[in-house]
């Protein structure tokens, strides 16, 4: 098998993709993540996880390289990482009682070969008071989750429902299409 590289620094795609039991390395890409005019959530992600699949192949032809990004979109508009608590509630009050669809793109580039696609889920947040909101973001201090949720934590509180054909797409890294892309270069 080649040798197999994540581009990314998130722990989150670092501990799904050891779930599978393959050494890897993890290298940050240095891709710019911001989104161009005009460019909708999904494009956007589907251009992030190619580039920085391409960063890291150009150091390392050889291998078969991993690119990963996630938005959330609503109503046409991205919501990504808050960073702070006051972006994190105003996120979270606009999310409520609204259905957003958080698009995961996936990359997988092993020399002039490439499959990018995006893992869709259907994410329907709750209709809470702002003192619940808060409650959570004091708790989990979820600044670096796209919309200031994250459903391996208390996060799933926030939430109604949740649809998608792959759960761990909404933590970061879309294992069951992962696994459908790297099983031709060996990764069974």
């Amino acid at each position: 098998m080649p040798p197999l590289f994540l581009a990314s620094t998130s722990r989150y795609r670092r501990e799904l993709l050891a779930r599978l039991g393959w050494p890897f390395e993890a290298i940050a890409p240095g891709v710019a993540e911001a989104q161009w005019p005009g460019e909708t959530p999904l494009a956007h992600c589907l251009r992030l996880a190619r580039e920085k699949a391409q960063a890291v192949a150009e150091q390392h032809p050889e291998a078969v390289v991993i690119g990963s990004d996630q938005v959330l979109d609503l109503d046409g508009e991205a919501i990504s990482k808050p960073g702070d608590f006051a972006t994190a509630l105003a996120q979270l009050q606009r999310c409520r009682g609204r259905t957003l669809i958080c698009h995961t793109a996936l990359c997988v580039l092993a020399g002039s070969q490439a499959a990018v696609e995006s893992v869709p889920t259907e994410i329907v947040y709750r209709d809470l008071p702002d003192a619940d909101l808060i409650a959570y973001l004091e708790r989990e201090r979820p600044f670096d989750a796209a919309g200031a949720v994250k459903v391996e934590t208390a996060g799933i509180k926030l939430l109604a429902r949740v649809r998608s054909d792959d759960p761990t797409a909404l933590i970061g890294l879309p294992l069951i299409r992962l696994c459908e892309l790297l099983a031709p270069h060996g990764y069974r």
